[in-house]
């Protein structure tokens, strides 16, 4: 573990400065945006502007400044939202993390028990409605269930709301504004986990299998453990470590995820926060987005591999060895 530990400021390094590459690569600027919305602008002014923010010197200039900043904890400042990158972005991260939160939590939640009572019985008539249901939800588009749910829930039935995070001008107290902004989750929390939900059912499915047929669980049968017991101190607990492995991998595909479902959602997040600033070509604010991610996606590794050595410490045995 203080391997991988180690391992962190390299990898964020390296991370920041393919980021800043790639963008540089990029046509336009934050000044030609400035200038199409003011309607016009004279050569001179963009210039102006170009040297005011520092855009007209060379990439290994403002590489180097970019670096420096980075050491001092300092990831600029927005010129198209007019405010310090960092503010910016604590003003969203919430909104992004609890989406994210509910999102795995539904995910891992009923992936767990589809996949879990599907084993208990394969082949059998629940485990091909759920397999139905599963190859359904992985083919379907993001964005498309997005735009479903809000013409159906939001559109025709009016049960939710159809965008944003809270409703406006609502001052009713404290439980009042968590149920306000439950319901405003909803329909993004479930669009999102859609996907999660049925790569993780699969692949609890086929884990179960695999660990119902082992040799210690018929031992545990033998010694007169009862059946929930097996299947819940025993099995479930040894066939959840490749789930838990595969949510490492897929943080940073459900940052991406997040995008789409900010946007059609319009809820106030770094996802929608980044496509904002694509549009802009705001790229101090997107080079902050994409290295915090980056950040995020590797703390969440480090903590899967604990938690997966608290469900299986064979697993840091082995690590050792190798």
């Amino acid at each position: 573990m203080k391997h991988r530990l180690l391992q962190v400021l390299p990898v964020v390094l390296g991370i920041a400065l393919l980021n800043f590459l790639v963008l540089q690569l990029a046509p336009g600027d934050v000044v030609d945006v400035l200038a199409g919305e003011a309607g016009a602008a004279s050569p001179e002014a963009m210039a102006a502007l170009r040297a005011q923010f520092g855009l007209d010197r060379s990439v290994i200039a403002q590489l180097g400044s970019y670096l420096w900043n980075l050491a001092h904890l300092d990831l600029g400042f927005s010129y198209r939202q007019n405010m310090p990158v960092a503010e910016l972005i604590l003003t969203r991260l919430p909104a992004t993390l609890l989406l994210m939160g509910l999102a795995l939590t539904i995910a891992l939640a009923l992936g767990t028990l589809l996949g879990t009572l599907t084993a208990l019985k394969p082949g059998g008539w629940f485990d091909h409605v759920v397999s139905v249901l599963v190859l359904f939800a992985y083919a379907m588009p993001t964005f498309w269930l997005g735009l479903m749910g809000l013409v159906l829930f939001a559109g025709k039935l009016g049960w939710l709301p159809a965008g944003g995070m809270l409703t406006v001008g609502l001052d009713q107290g404290a439980w009042a504004l968590v149920v306000d902004v439950a319901r405003h989750a909803v329909l993004p929390a479930l669009t999102l986990s859609t996907f999660y939900l049925a790569v993780y059912a699969r692949l609890m499915r086929g884990s179960m299998i695999e660990t119902l047929s082992a040799d210690f669980i018929r031992t545990a049968r033998a010694k007169g453990a009862s059946e929930p017991r097996v299947l819940i101190a025993h099995a479930l607990r040894n066939a959840s470590v490749p789930l838990v492995t595969m949510l490492g991998y897929q943080v940073a595909s459900l940052l991406s995820g997040a995008v789409l479902v900010e946007s059609v959602f319009s809820w106030p997040g770094l996802g929608r926060l980044a496509f904002e600033a694509i549009l802009a070509r705001d790229f101090n604010l997107l080079l902050g987005i994409l290295l915090l991610s980056s950040l995020l996606v590797t703390v969440i590794n480090i903590a899967v591999d604990l938690v997966t050595v608290l469900i299986d410490p064979r697993v840091e045995l082995q690590a050792a060895r190798a």
